[in-house]
């Protein structure tokens, strides 16, 4: 169990975001947090990688608990905003990132080449940050994330204002990272991309409602696709 969650709740002030979550991930799979804008998820990513803490209840990774500055290097984590240094190139963005993680010489020159290719970025990769594009730098951010090779990706949103045809690539590379036995950990309001996922964890107004695979979801509740599933579980849910 790559992941554990227990009974984790989170509120700031009389707002309840979190509410009494409990979940298990396991390792070697994409486990999918799909739900609406304000559901909870960035807050419930953002315990995992331990910067936010739980009101109630705790959150273990690797089976040591979280906040756990040991288990940094095994984490790579791509917030919803992408955290780039605009006024740098994006070699130097990577380069600096690179040096946090204690990535040097050539090792640090091929990672930095091989996230630059696996997010179709390499004949950018000596331009100013500041002109690229919204799209480019959410891949620059996941380029970041993946540099130091973690064991367990934490992705907010990551393809968000990705084209179509580069997020079908994207997914391609995580799919790759599956199969190298790395845990993928994806947040997404985005139907199609849900059904990509080997599990997924449905939420809703800070609750979880379901889990299970695609299939699972679809079949309990007699729905052609994850969006209707989503509202079958949100609807029963909501009407509790």
């Amino acid at each position: 169990m790559i992941v554990s969650i227990k009974n984790v709740s989170k509120r700031y002030g009389k707002h309840e975001v979190l509410k009494d979550i409990t979940l298990e991930i396991q390792s070697g799979e994409i486990f999918g947090l799909l739900g609406p804008s304000g559901a909870g998820k960035t807050t419930l990513v953002k315990q995992l990688v331990g910067l936010d803490l739980p009101s109630e209840g705790e959150n273990f990774l690797f089976g040591k608990k979280m906040p756990s500055l040991q288990l940094i290097e095994k984490i790579g984590y791509m917030a919803q905003s992408d955290a780039l240094y605009t006024e740098l190139s994006a070699k130097e963005n990577l380069e600096f990132f690179a040096s946090l993680f204690g990535l040097k010489g050539a090792r640090r020159k091929q990672r930095i080449l091989e996230v630059m290719e696996l997010v179709d970025l390499s004949e950018h990769l000596n331009k100013l940050v500041t002109n690229y594009s919204g799209g480019m730098k959410r891949r620059l951010s996941l380029a970041a994330a993946l540099l130091h090779e973690p064991e367990l990706l934490i992705l907010d949103e990551p393809t968000v204002g990705i084209d179509p045809v580069l997020r079908k690539s994207i997914w391609n590379g995580f799919y790759d990272l599956k199969a190298n036995g790395k845990t993928l950990i994806v947040t997404t309001h985005v139907m199609d991309e849900a059904e990509k996922c080997d599990r997924l964890g449905l939420i809703r107004d800070g609750r979880l409602i379901a889990v299970g695979t695609p299939e699972e979801l679809k079949a309990n509740t007699n729905s052609s696709s994850v969006e209707e599933a989503f509202l079958a579980y949100g609807g029963a849910e909501h009407a509790n």
